[in-house]
């Protein structure tokens, strides 16, 4: 069994598409658990606030099948396969990390998204705050606690 956590973000129709891609997501674990829901405003563009959390997973599929799923669901949930960044979508699952694997090939891993967006790291550091990822000293909650990237986000209520 791999733990496997999974960042799930949408601004469009967004209470729909967060609900279904969590759905979606656990028909692939046997436990899963899920931060709080934050919204955040958009990184790089104007448009609407995103719905963002982060996802753990316990599964038994390997990287390559995982990967090629969360894709799947993209798809099924209406983003394009060859979607351009920076832009509002349905639905974005992005692998942060599988176990402890590191990876310089798709998909790169642990993601450098952990390191670069609060509406990444706030939400897997409050799901798994004593987790030191693969190549790090400090636990999420230290890296954290030293975040220095401005964006703006904040918890909201959310039922699953």
């Amino acid at each position: 069994m791999i733990t496997a956590y999974i960042s799930i973000g949408t601004n469009i129709e967004r209470e729909y598409h967060l609900k279904a891609g969590l759905d979606a997501v656990k028909k692939l674990a046997s436990q899963w658990r899920m931060s709080r829901v934050f919204e955040a405003e958009p990184v790089g563009f104007s448009g609407d606030n995103f719905f963002n959390a982060v996802i753990e997973i316990q599964t038994l599929l390997p990287l390559t099948a995982l990967q090629a799923q969360l894709k799947k669901i993209e798809r099924q949930l209406g983003r394009p396969e060859h979607a351009v960044k920076n832009q509002s979508r349905t639905i974005d699952l992005d692998l942060l990390l599988y176990g402890d694997v590191v990876s310089t090939e798709l998909p790169v891993l642990p993601r450098s998204d952990i390191y670069r967006f609060a509406f990444v790291l706030w939400p897997l550091s409050e799901l798994s705050p004593e987790l030191v990822i693969p190549k790090e000293t400090q636990t999420l909650a230290q890296l954290w606690h030293n975040f220095s990237q401005q964006q703006e986000l904040w918890p909201v209520e959310f039922v699953i």
